[in-house]
């Protein structure tokens, strides 16, 4: 895959207390077995000198453009560095590696918009650090659709999905409280965030005719009003009105009977209505090999699925299985753009 390459992937260093270091430099050292593409590692290089160390690995870095890192990536894990300015203890998240941490973020969607880099990868980041440090959005979602509106001064809306193996899966309302979600879901957020992903689905996963299963609200779709009149008010109207644009989705569908063997071979993707009904079955079906996607940008980013984990990171038993399928989803998609442009 990575002789296909003449671009790197950009990889931001996520939290450096967390295991974002760990799997960057266990996922250069297996390059060769798992077939991984070329990356460019946006962050401080001490950090990763400091982590190769404690986990006894044998890596040798190099700082590089990204024009630099496709050449190299064979023989040296190329680094963009972003200084982070104080000692990183693994397990021990601090505030001052916040601006860093952001810094890389920006550095990579920068280097994509631009077309130096194929695609955003990010590694985890622990929310509550940069909250401390005046971060000003719910996660790493929001902020890419920010910086990428920011950048083209076009609206974006950013759509959260889960791909894996076995399942793809998109929350329509993402990183608020449950109690909060009826008031959230309308029938424009809805429209929107199905219509972003039957376009990213055909363009960039090379889909066809996509097809888009559609979740209930409440327990049993609803059960035609008796349970909730989200689905008879909301979703049902909002279906019809994509079927009538062209776009194949079904539903509203029940929850509980959506995610098993059968049911999953006759959609292409889980349109759901929180977080959790999306990401509970997503991470039941593949947690080490699902990817965080983000579509709706005018770049493509992916992320594994999981978080910083402070309690595993410099200990040698973080797997690095879904970073991997991270940056092999990331060069896919872009070769499958590019072919279709």
């Amino acid at each position: 895959m990575s002789a296909l390459l003449t671009r790197p992937l950009a990889l931001s260093q996520g939290d450096p207390a967390g295991i974002g270091p760990d799997i960057a430099l266990t996922a250069w050292v297996n390059r060769r077995k798992t077939g991984l593409p070329p990356f460019l590692f946006i962050g401080d290089p001490n950090v990763l000198e400091a982590r190769a160390r404690v986990l006894n690995l044998e890596v040798v870095l190099r700082e590089a453009a990204p024009s630099e890192a496709c050449g190299i990536f064979a023989e040296a894990l190329p680094v963009l560095p972003i200084a982070i300015g104080v000692d990183v203890e693994p397990g021990k998240p601090h505030v001052a590696t916040a601006k860093a941490t952001i810094g890389a973020i920006e550095k990579a969607v920068d280097l994509s918009l631009r077309g130096d880099t194929l695609a955003v990868v990010t590694n985890p980041i622990a929310k509550s650090v940069l909250y401390e440090a005046g971060f000003g959005f719910p996660g790493h979602t929001e902020f890419l659709a920010d910086l990428a509106a920011r950048a083209t001064g076009k609206t974006v809306t950013p759509v959260m999905m889960l791909a894996g193996p076995k399942l793809r899966a998109i929350p329509v309302t993402i990183h608020i409280p449950l109690k909060d979600v009826p008031g959230a879901l309308t029938a424009e957020l809805l429209e929107e965030t199905c219509r972003i992903a039957a376009h990213d689905l055909k363009v960039r996963f090379g889909i066809t005719r996509p097809r888009l299963a559609v979740s209930g609200l409440n327990p049993h779709a609803g059960e035609s009003g008796a349970m909730g009149r989200e689905e008879v008010d909301i979703i049902e109207p909002a279906i019809q009105r994509l079927r009538a644009e062209g776009i194949d989705a079904i539903g509203p569908l029940p929850a509980d009977t959506m995610f098993h063997d059968d049911a999953r071979k006759r959609y292409d993707v889980a349109i759901c209505m929180y977080h959790d009904q999306a990401l509970i079955p997503a991470k039941a079906l593949g947690f080490d090999d699902s990817v965080n996607v983000t579509l709706g940008l005018p770049f493509i980013r992916t992320s594994p699925d999981h978080g910083t984990a402070f309690g595993i990171a410099g200990k040698g038993i973080a797997s690095d299985a879904s970073l991997v399928a991270a940056l092999k989803l990331a060069a896919e998609l872009a070769r499958t753009a590019g072919s279709a442009n």
